[in-house]
């Protein structure tokens, strides 16, 4: 390969295998992946992908976790360098808990729910950690979101951690300062749906309160 061969992100970074690891990673904050899973995905050799990793996660860039017998690695959200990461790779800004559910895959997964979901949070918990993947709240009278988030995790292709909650039940909770969800809200957020505006709603009204 000629000095001239590469593109100007695979050039900065040394390595096509390297720059390639870094925006999958990146691009998707709240993902993640085993080896064979990312050969697949970034179309590289599994020997190379396995020496960038190491390199990544000798720098603490990489995390990795265990998981039903397979590691799995993500971006560290906590590195120095994470934000600036991301912002390299993708418009979408590091898990907020103000982040939107826009320009994402959350968008068609919500869509066949969307007259019975009034909110949504989807959190960065890596298997084995505490806490819950999903906050789904709507009607689940029918149990439409029970199915629907039964396809969602079919398609994260891992066992989701969700609790199901009524829109009443949510504001009442967050009303009273319900710790379960306090600790929920303190979790990294990667996505969150709230097309009634709940959260401003609940907190104006603790204001006037």
């Amino acid at each position: 390969m000629s000095k001239n061969d590469g593109t100007p992100i695979e050039k900065l970074f040394g390595s096509k295998t390297r720059a390639k690891l870094l925006q999958l990673f990146f691009a998707n904050p709240e993902k993640s992946y085993y080896v064979r899973e990312i050969t697949r995905v970034i179309e590289e050799q599994i020997n190379s992908v396995r020496r960038e990793l190491m390199n990544l996660e000798g720098i603490g860039i990489v995390k990795n976790d265990t998981y039903d017998n397979k590691v799995y690695y993500s971006a560290n959200s906590k590195h120095p360098f994470a934000r600036p990461l991301t912002l390299l790779f993708t418009t979408k800004l590091p898990t907020q808990i103000n982040v939107e559910v826009k320009g994402t895959g959350w968008v068609e997964y919500i869509r066949p729910v969307k007259n019975y979901l009034k909110f949504l949070l989807v959190t960065n918990r890596l298997p084995g950690q505490d806490g819950i993947d999903m906050l789904i709240v709507g009607d689940d009278k029918t149990k439409k979101l029970t199915h629907w988030a039964e396809i969602v995790e079919k398609k994260q292709g891992k066992p989701l951690n969700y609790v199901i909650l009524s829109r009443d039940d949510f504001i009442y909770r967050l009303s009273v300062k319900d710790r379960f969800l306090s600790e929920v809200m303190e979790m990294e957020i990667s996505e969150k749906y709230d097309p009634d505006e709940i959260l401003k709603e609940v907190r104006a009204a603790r204001t006037m309160s």
